[in-house]
């Protein structure tokens, strides 16, 4: 699903979903990755929201945000809150929704200027 125009000059845009991979600025990803307006890490290492542990948190809160949004795959699914507690204790907000709904989310946050992280899984 194709959800913006490529722009190179805006930072990093979300600009489809698919099952089996995003496409940022026009150029398509196959594994879960962390995107912001101004860093993408193309590998965040985990294949499914099971996998999420404190090292995952830790790379999303070195980019200081001011909101965090996981995609947790193609269903939501809620981790156990031990697991974000890290996120919580610090005030950042942080919600958990499917990937593709992450993905329109994180473009729209993108658009009003938002310190906005998404951990992406696929």
């Amino acid at each position: 699903m194709k959800f913006a125009q490529d722009s190179q000059d805006e930072g990093y845009l979300i600009t489809s979903y698919e099952s089996d991979h995003i496409s940022i600025n026009g150029k398509a990803f196959n594994q879960s990755l962390i995107i912001t307006s101004t860093h993408l890490d193309e590998n965040w290492g985990l294949k499914t929201i099971d996998q999420l542990n404190a090292e995952h948190i830790d790379k999303i809160l070195a980019l200081n945000p001011e909101l965090i949004i996981i995609g947790t795959g193609s269903k939501l699914i809620f981790p156990a809150v031990e697991t974000y507690s890290g996120i919580i204790q610090r005030g950042i907000g942080v919600d958990f929704m499917d990937t593709q709904a992450a993905c329109r989310t994180y473009n729209i946050l993108k658009s009003e200027y938002r310190d906005v992280v998404a951990g992406l899984i696929l």
